[in-house]
């Protein structure tokens, strides 16, 4: 084990610095370097710690990775987000903002979508299947990490084979089972400061390209009000994704969302405006054992303007049913 940490002056001559052995491991689910020398992957949830490279060559393999996206990683811009040719999403931090030495972050997307029973119970999966079925407007929340890309793509690919999906990302990394999908994604300004392209923007052009289904890999900022607008105009069976730690959470951070854009509505219409949008949460955590699972099912109501998450799903059982449908 020591030799395998030890610098591999051979693999840095290549392009890639030595990287590639992981790169073209299907078993690696990210690939992490830190301080521009310690290699870590991560193999089913679990992480280890393979080998050693040194800064120089570290930054000359993200320049390398970059190339061919057209983004750039400089003092000026030591910070980049970046969708790499096989799908996989790069992130990567250099000096004066990554203090101890660059680090980067590779993480790859299964090309083939998971089985919701790799989540769920076959209980919990039929429930998903039933809202998927039902155009239920599904908002995903979870952790970094936790599955909820993976499973917005589950979901998303059992739509109806004659319903159009338009997926509206960041990155670009959802690839769906799925035959009629339009995938966008945003672009970020040029050097001089213009052409940004964001999801906003994209959500106003994609209302405009006969979607059945919107598909939003991550509400962050003012897109949530626009997609609440959408989805309260007839947009129904639409999915998003959300950072929060519970369903309830969940809600709360969409609503601060909204408001941050929107400062003048009153609390209970915000409240209002997310219960109509959002039909059901599920929320995904990662268990310490690195596996994937639904913590969470529960359906969205709103009483005396105060936002609920109610159950329908817990340890893995359907313990009510949804009061509501959009079909």
């Amino acid at each position: 084990m020591s030799r395998r940490l030890e610098v591999d002056l051979v693999a840095e001559a290549s392009p890639l610095g030595g990287l590639e052995r992981w790169l073209d491991d299907p078993d690696v689910g990210e690939l992490l370097v830190n301080a521009g020398c310690e290699v870590w992957v991560d193999r089913a949830g679990a992480l280890e710690r393979v080998g050693r490279m040194r800064p120089a060559t570290l930054e000359a393999a993200i320049e390398h990775l970059l190339t061919p996206t057209g983004r750039r990683l400089d003092r000026s811009q030591p910070v980049v987000d970046a969708r790499l040719a096989d799908g996989s999403r790069l992130c990567a931090v250099i000096p004066p903002v990554a203090v101890d030495g660059p680090c980067l972050a590779i993480r790859r997307f299964a090309v083939a979508p998971l089985a919701l029973e790799r989540f769920t119970t076959p209980e919990g999966a039929a429930l998903l299947r039933r809202l998927v079925a039902g155009r239920a407007n599904l908002l995903i929340s979870g952790a970094t990490s936790a599955g909820k890309t993976t499973l917005l793509g589950t979901l998303a690919g059992g739509a109806a084979p004659g319903e159009r999906i338009v997926v509206l990302e960041d990155t670009a990394e959802l690839r769906l089972a799925h035959p009629h999908v339009v995938r966008l994604e945003t672009r970020t300004a040029t050097p001089d400061g213009v052409g940004e392209v964001t999801l906003a923007d994209l959500l106003r052009a994609a209302l405009r390209m006969r979607p059945d289904r919107l598909v939003v890999g991550e509400i962050r900022g003012p897109e949530a009000v626009h997609l609440l607008h959408a989805l309260n105009t007839g947009h129904d069976g639409s999915l998003a994704t959300v950072h929060a730690n519970g369903a309830a959470d969940a809600l709360g951070r969409l609503a601060s969302l909204v408001l941050q854009s929107t400062p003048n509505w009153p609390l209970t219409a915000v409240h209002d405006e997310v219960a109509r949008g959002i039909d059901v949460v599920v929320h995904v955590a990662r268990l310490p054992d690195g596996r994937r699972t639904v913590a969470e099912i529960a359906e969205v109501e709103a009483t005396d303007g105060r936002l609920r998450a109610r159950p329908l799903v817990e340890r893995g059982q359907v313990v009510a049913l949804p009061s509501r449908g959009r079909r």
